[in-house]
């Protein structure tokens, strides 16, 4: 069963994805599409993140993080693994294995990666961010970096495609508090929005088809 679904993974990573078409579900205000963003002449910069997947007792889950406070747009915020990319940085795989390494201790030897989802561009922060897809060999090890992770937490895969999965929620943005609806996953009561819920949304319609 472990390799039939990794197997599926793989298969849907490979065809057509659905992109923005997904992204739209959890937008919570009309943002230009990475696409757009590279063929501009708009400034931005890349980060990669990695959406790892592993086993456990009731099916197969992925791993998210609640990075810490700190004065900037993406404060408290739950989010994959990952970071932007360092100019010795190869490429965009390197990034996401380095930053998940560095982050949640996780070695890039242990993860295999499978294949990416569509790139997300982030506004407020002017990223344009590219998920990788990676399945770990072994049962993960946890080793949080306490500068920039509050928490890690493996979140079933099997909750990310239940039919209420997708609820609105208010989150606190900017300094300010200003107060922002969106459209949210609930990943064991914490709240999940902006480019990792778009990222989310993407994994799940793949799955779904």
């Amino acid at each position: 069963m472990e390799k039939d679904f990794i197997q599926l993974v793989r298969e849907r990573l490979k065809s057509d994805l659905p992109g923005r078409l997904a992204h739209m579900e959890m937008m919570s205000y009309v943002r230009e599409s990475a696409e757009d963003i590279r063929n501009s002449v708009s400034e931005y910069r890349e980060g990669a993140v990695m959406m790892l997947l592993h086993p456990q007792e009731r099916g197969w889950s992925t791993v998210l993080i609640e990075r810490n406070s700190y004065e900037g747009v993406h404060s408290a915020q739950i989010a994959f693994p990952g970071g932007k990319r360092d100019p010795d940085d190869g490429d965009l795989m390197f990034t996401a294995l380095r930053e998940t390494h560095e982050e949640i201790g996780v070695h890039g030897n242990d993860i295999e990666v499978i294949g990416e989802l569509s790139e997300v561009y982030i506004p407020p922060s002017k990223f344009v961010v590219r998920p990788f897809v990676g399945v770990l060999k072994s049962p993960p090890v946890f080793i949080p970096d306490p500068r920039e992770v509050a928490n890690v937490f493996s979140w079933s895969i099997d909750d990310l495609l239940h039919q209420h999965a997708i609820k609105d929620a208010t989150v606190a943005v900017g300094g300010d508090n200003m107060k922002l609806k969106v459209k949210a996953f609930d990943a064991r009561g914490r709240v999940v929005w902006g480019a990792t819920a778009m990222m989310l949304a993407e994994f799940r319609l793949l799955l779904q088809k």
